[in-house]
C-alpha cells in the first residue's frame, strides 16, 4: 500500500521545464555547436526549451556564458556573404538566363536578398536556393 502511494505521489509531480542555456561566449553569425549550450532545469518565458532549437543555427547576437538562448537570436544560418559572387537565375516558361551576380546582402535559404548583375550592373531582388544561387523572378 506504502509502494503504490509513493509511486502516485511521484507520478503527481509535474515535469520540470528547462531552459537552453550558453556555456561559453557565442559570438554573433556564428553557428551553435552542441557543446556550446546546456539545458538547465528552470523556465524561463521567451527562451528556447529544447538543444534541437538552437544547434546547428546562426546567432544573430553575442549570447554570453550562463545566458539563457532567447527565441530570436538565432536563426537558420546564412548560405550567402555580403560581396558573395552569385549565380543569378531567371526563368519564364522555356526561358531561362543564367548570369553572375554579387550578394548586397547576407541571406539564408529561402530569403530575399537584393543582387547585383555583374553584366548590367541592375540591382535587382531574387530568393536565395539550396544551391546558393539566387532566383530572380517578374514581378
Amino acid at each position: 500500500m506504502r509502494i503504490a502511494a509513493l509511486l502516485l505521489a511521484l507520478a503527481a509531480v509535474p515535469a520540470q521545464a528547462e531552459t537552453v542555456v550558453a556555456t561559453r561566449t557565442i559570438r554573433a553569425l556564428e553557428v551553435i555547436p552542441p557543446d556550446a549550450v546546456r539545458l538547465d532545469p528552470a523556465e524561463i518565458a521567451g527562451a528556447h526549451g529544447a538543444l534541437a532549437d538552437v544547434v546547428g543555427q546562426e546567432a544573430l547576437v553575442a549570447i554570453y556564458p550562463g545566458r539563457p538562448v532567447l527565441i530570436g537570436t538565432v536563426g537558420i544560418p546564412a548560405l550567402i556573404e555580403r560581396n558573395q559572387i552569385v549565380e543569378l537565375i531567371f526563368a519564364n516558361g522555356a526561358l531561362q538566363i543564367v548570369t553572375e551576380g554579387r550578394a548586397l546582402a547576407r541571406g539564408a535559404v529561402g530569403e530575399r536578398i537584393r543582387v547585383m548583375n555583374l553584366s548590367s550592373r541592375t540591382t535587382l531582388f531574387g530568393t536565395v536556393t539550396e544551391a546558393g544561387a539566387v532566383t530572380v523572378s517578374r514581378e
